[in-house]
């Protein structure tokens, strides 16, 4: 129908890559933080705020999951409707072929292929 499935997947694929990296960054840093032999009101000062800022990265990682979940949701409502439009495309070209005298299928005039009117189509016998 409108948008290439496997494109959507793929991105998909890519924003929960990218959750995970943001996920690594987050641990990597704070862990990095910790790592320091540095002590005093500067040093936890520093890793309060490499903290918050890993909280941050955290969230910004469950938003990317949550696009990407959102996305899954779209390819499969896409998929749906493709092989929807396909079966009331193919439904309708049989009709027609079988009945070519009927005035009502003479006078239809079918949308372009793959296109999403097929969904709304109304034709006796579809």
């Amino acid at each position: 129908m409108y948008g290439d499935s496997e494109v959507m997947r793929r991105r998909a694929e890519q924003l929960r890559e990218q959750g995970e990296d943001i996920r690594l960054l987050a641990d990597q840093v704070v862990a990095h933080t910790e790592s320091f032999s540095w002590s005093g009101r500067a040093a936890a000062s520093l890793r309060v705020r490499v903290a918050e800022r890993a909280a941050q990265l955290r969230t910004a990682a469950v938003q990317h999951d949550t696009a990407a979940a959102a996305l899954d949701k779209h390819v499969l409502e896409t998929d749906r409707l493709t092989d929807a439009v396909r079966q009331i495309e193919r439904r309708a070209h049989r009709i027609i072929e079988a009945r070519p005298d009927d005035p009502t299928v003479a006078a239809f005039v079918p949308p372009p292929t793959g296109h999403r009117d097929w969904l709304a189509v109304d034709l006796p016998g579809l």
